[in-house]
């Protein structure tokens, strides 16, 4: 078998084909299936985007009244589940509510019965990752509340998808236009090309493993810092800075230091991160200090790269107005990742979909760089 030498990160590489979506970084643009995913954002519920990601296809007022029908009945844990929720908030008390989710996830595919995706139709792969999906905000929202020493709160059948998130987080009613802006940013989170987490659920899916294993995977993906744990780091960035007359000095300090400034630069767009206009939008139309200096922020960053890295395009991508816009509907920082797996879990979801309709496993190579082998073994 011949060995073909590719970029590190695979940058670039296409591994395979696929219906979903993509992202056009030269364009600052992407899409989900056939349509714009901010548009998608500002004109549909989540549920119709679900039913898009799975199906192929926007519903009907039929098809949307029977599919969050379907949805909504569950969002309810069995009994085994729910009762162990507890000792897990208690064994991720230091790492959080995402950590749990990895054993919690386990926990539902084994109650559930899921089995290999290799072993089961369409159908069934469609009713485990419908499971999958309505269960995630239940068991974060959970384990958060139990962490903090609260009760969880049961979902509610009457409210759409993020309302009822946001409900069962806070044990109240959400203000419809933080719901809905929690909402736009769901929706806009859903699925981003092949990132990290998307591939991790795609490989694991290959190899003819259940769906929890899959998410399960995509979950580790996705909590480390440089994929999706950046949200509540971007508004560190703004409370290190503190005032608006220490931008400058602060920025400058951190990019001559070499440091990571969060909120800034993206591994494919080369523009402007589309999800992060649209962020900046929302955030604007709520107003207040906050955003004031999130924008003053943002301009001397992009000024002060810019002079310091001529010919380096960084802006803002997701994380940085995401933090700021969480932060105005209510969102407790250590919750921020979490809510951005509830939305990308139907996109981890309906990419495993598409995966376990090829039965080719991903097993690429590496290449060797230790000592020469084979050496003499020594003698103790």
């Amino acid at each position: 078998m011949s060995i073909t030498d590719v970029p590190r990160g695979l940058k670039g590489v296409v591994v395979t084909e696929t219906e979903i979506g993509d992202v056009r970084g030269g364009e600052g643009f992407y899409h989900y299936r056939q349509y714009s995913a901010v548009e998608l954002a500002q004109t549909r519920t989540f549920e119709d985007v679900w039913h898009l990601m799975f199906d192929g296809t926007l519903p009907d007022a039929a098809a949307r009244a029977e599919f969050t029908a379907r949805t909504t009945a569950l969002r309810h844990l069995s009994d085994d589940v729910r009762d162990a929720l507890p000792a897990i908030a208690r064994s991720c008390a230091l790492s959080g509510p995402l950590a749990g989710l990895r054993t919690a996830l386990s926990l539902l595919g084994a109650s559930a019965g899921f089995r290999p995706l290799y072993d089961i139709d369409p159908a069934r792969r469609r009713e485990d990752a419908l499971a999958a999906c309505a269960a995630v905000p239940t068991l974060l929202t959970a384990l958060h509340r139990l962490g903090q020493g609260l009760s969880p709160v049961e979902p509610r059948d009457d409210l759409p998808y993020a309302a009822n998130y946001l409900y069962m987080l806070t044990g109240e009613e959400p203000d419809p236009v933080r719901a809905r802006a929690v909402e736009r940013y769901l929706i806009s989170t859903v699925d981003h090309g092949f990132n990290a987490s998307t591939f991790t659920a795609r490989v694991i899916t290959s190899t003819g493993a259940d769906l929890a294993a899959c998410l399960v995977g995509a979950v580790g993906a996705l909590s480390g810092p440089l994929h999706g744990g950046a949200p509540s780091r971007a508004l560190d960035t703004l409370d290190a800075i503190g005032t608006p007359d220490r931008i400058d000095s602060w920025i400058r300090d951190s990019v001559l230091a070499g440091d990571r400034i969060m909120g800034f630069g993206h591994p494919v767009y080369t523009t402007e991160d589309p999800r992060s206009r649209m962020l900046k939008a929302i955030a604007r139309d709520f107003g207040g200090p906050l955003v004031d200096f999130a924008v003053q922020v943002e301009e001397r960053v992009e000024a002060i790269l810019a002079e310091l890295k001529p010919g380096r395009e960084l802006h803002i991508n997701v994380e940085f107005y995401a933090g700021v816009v969480m932060e105005l509907c209510g969102l407790p920082r250590e919750m921020f990742t979490p809510t951005f797996a509830c939305a990308r879990v139907v996109g981890w979801s309906a990419n495993v979909l598409e995966q376990a309709e090829d039965s080719k496993i991903i097993r690429p190579s590496a290449r060797y760089v230790g000592p020469p082998a084979p050496q003499p073994v020594p003698v103790v």
